[in-house]
């Protein structure tokens, strides 16, 4: 990850975007943490991923797609939040090609043949 990067943890399905979350932040919150010796964050990282992860398995019926990706600075969750409702399908194809897939029941476009 370069300087001024974040990673963002996405999920969607076919009702659209469900998650956008900030790995980053969670990461350098466990680390001022552990390096002022005081509380580490409420919320843990991997039980975030876990919920994530466990809602796309137990609802296949709606075809979630986890993905990670590393984003330039400046560009924030709202940003991408608003990608998706402009351009739902550009959006997740982008993803989809630049992106770290962590979990997929995406169905693809069958063809249909006609004899």
């Amino acid at each position: 990850m370069s300087n001024g990067s974040s990673t963002l943890l996405l999920s969607w399905d076919q009702q659209g975007l469900e998650a956008v979350i900030n790995v980053t932040e969670y990461e350098k919150a466990a680390v001022w943490a552990a390096l002022s010796d005081s509380k580490t964050p409420a919320t843990n990282l991997n039980h975030i991923v876990t919920a994530v992860m466990l809602r796309a398995r137990y609802n296949s019926q709606r075809h979630y797609e986890i993905y990670t990706i590393n984003v330039a600075e400046g560009i924030t969750e709202d940003d991408i939040r608003q990608m998706f409702e402009d351009a739902p399908q550009q959006a997740a194809d982008l993803i989809r090609e630049r992106g770290n897939k962590m979990y997929s029941d995406r169905v693809e476009q069958k063809s249909v043949k006609i004899v």
